[in-house]
Formats: C-alpha cells, sequence, structure tokens
C-alpha cells in the first residue's frame, strides 16, 4: 500500500468530519468545504498551512512526536486514530511497528504445539489465534464448533474478513452484521497502517475492494479500530443466540497474531449455550461440523 496515500486520505478524511463549532471556530460564510479547512488545522496544530500542506500530501516522514500530537489534538482523534496516524508516521519513516519486520514472511505449517496446548486447556470458552490479515490459524476445541460457518468451505485457511463480507452465511451469524463489518474493516485498516508492505493485506483488501461495495466504502473511510475487550452477540447454527464478552491478547512470539477469548456471563442463557456447543462438539468429529456449516 501507498503510505503516502494513506497518509493523505487518513488526514483528509479526519479534517472532512470536523465541523468549526466542534472545535471552537467561528464558521463564517463562503465555505467551499467540508469539515475544517487547512488552514484552521493548521492554526489549531500550532503549525505553518505550508507546512501542514506538505503533510497533507502524505509527507509526514521526519514528522516530531510533538507535531503529531498537535495533529491528533487538532483533529479529535481518539485513541485509536492516534496510533493509527503514529504508525504511518513510523512507517514513512522506515520504523517497524510494534517490533514486527517491514515485510512479514507468510507462515506456512500447524500452530506451535505449545500453542495448541495453551488453546486446548481453555475449555468452558472459545479460543482461537487469528493474524493480521483475520486468517483463523488456531482454535480450541469449542472455537472450531463455534465457527463452524466459518471453518467449513474446507479450501483456504479461513479467514474472517472474507467470511463477513462474501459468505451470504454471515448475516445470520452476525445479527449485528453492519456493525461487525464496520468493527473488521477498522481492524484490518490499523493493522494496514502499522505495516503498509504486508503483501497479504494488499492482496486481501484487493480481493474484498473488487468483490464487496460495502467493504469498499467501509475501507475509503479510513477508519480505524483497536479491538481490545467489548460484547458481541451471534446466532449459531446448532445453539442459536449467544451473548459474548471478548478479549484480545497479544501474542509476544508472533508478533501481528492474537489471541482472542469468548466467553459467557456465568449463570446466564450464553453459557449454558455454549455448554451444549460444547457438547455438541464433543460428540461430532470436525468432519461433521464442515459439514453442517457447508449447509447453513
Amino acid at each position: 500500500m501507498d503510505n503516502r496515500a494513506e497518509v493523505r486520505e487518513f488526514l483528509m478524511t479526519r479534517r472532512a468530519r470536523l465541523t468549526p463549532e466542534a472545535v471552537g471556530l467561528t464558521a463564517g460564510a463562503n465555505r467551499r468545504v467540508a469539515g475544517l479547512r487547512r488552514s484552521e488545522v493548521a492554526a489549531l496544530a500550532g503549525v505553518s498551512v505550508e507546512y501542514y500542506a506538505k503533510l497533507e500530501r502524505g509527507a509526514i516522514a521526519g514528522a516530531s512526536a510533538s507535531v503529531l500530537d498537535a495533529l491528533a489534538r487538532a483533529l479529535l482523534l481518539d485513541d485509536a486514530e492516534q496510533a493509527h496516524l503514529l504508525d504511518l508516521a513510523r512507517a514513512a519513516d522506515g520504523i517497524p511497528a510494534s517490533g514486527r519486520s517491514r515485510r512479514r514472511a507468510t507462515r506456512s505449517g500447524a500452530p506451535r504445539l505449545s500453542l495448541q496446548w495453551a488453546l486446548a486447556s481453555i475449555t468452558d470458552s472459545i479460543a482461537f489465534v487469528r493474524d493480521a490479515q483475520q486468517n483463523l490459524i488456531a482454535t480450541n476445541d469449542l472455537g472450531r464448533a463455534f465457527y463452524s460457518p466459518v471453518i467449513g468451505d474446507g479450501g483456504r485457511t479461513p479467514n474472517l474478513a472474507r467470511f463477513q463480507f462474501l459468505d451470504p452465511a454471515a448475516r445470520d451469524f452476525y445479527p449485528d452484521w453492519d456493525l461487525f463489518a464496520s468493527m473488521c474493516v477498522g481492524i484490518m485498516r490499523a493493522e494496514a497502517g502499522r505495516d503498509p508492505h504486508d503483501k497479504g493485506m494488499q492482496d486481501l483488501v484487493g480481493e474484498l475492494s473488487t468483490r464487496s461495495e460495502t467493504f469498499r466504502t467501509l475501507w475509503a473511510a479510513h477508519d480505524v479500530r483497536i479491538h481490545g475487550t467489548g460484547t458481541k452477540r451471534f446466532h449459531h447454527p446448532v445453539v442459536g443466540e449467544l451473548t459474548l464478552a471478548y478479549e484480545e491478547l497479544a501474542i509476544t512470539a508472533e508478533p501481528g497474531n492474537v489471541l482472542m477469548v469468548y466467553s459467557a456471563e456465568p449463570g446466564s442463557p450464553s453459557a449454558e449455550r455454549l455448554r451444549l456447543l460444547a457438547s455438541w462438539a464433543a460428540q461430532h468429529p470436525q468432519s461433521d461440523a464442515e459439514a453442517l456449516a457447508a449447509g447453513s
């Protein structure tokens, strides 16, 4: 991905979404642009108009931390957006983000045994590992049963983004499909900012942009998101409605990969349904789960 274009479009979209009133300015008459003018952002950030214009053209290499912080304040960036701006600046300076190499090699083969053991030890919650491109690279037994609609194609490595945007079953699996779609793209956009040279991400974005108008529209918005923690609703073809809390944990041995754990509130209907799903998974081999997903 072109880092200069990413910087330019990110700053332009953040500027366009703000009104003068939102930042304490008087709108005035004869405004010909949506949102703030470049001169207004420059004044709020305490830099010259010429320098801000240079930054917005994508020439962010060499920008100091104080300038980036000032831009974040001027544009009212949230934590995820500010982190994204810093990642874009690091990439422009040639500095890998989060200890990653600039060009991440494609991983092959089975996950490490110790990682598989750790996942297998989690029995009451859904646990899985995904990489920066949203590939589902390892799961525990309950995770395989839970993600049977995603895993069930039997082809390439299951990918949560492809399922989200290209598989009609996703709209049943995710009752809040629009919210999930926005979250998925926001996470991918943040990952792309951390490593603009990631060919796997470039290929995935190209594929989804070609095949999904919704993805193309969301990607063009340049919104970013940090996953972290929260609650999601699902509709599983075996046990029905589930409301699950999630926690995202970084895997330090494999920068870019994260461990996700979905759990239910103890004593809740969702907890009982997870127990039913675990019982179902124990009685059905993986091939049966794939058959279920293929027919769902």
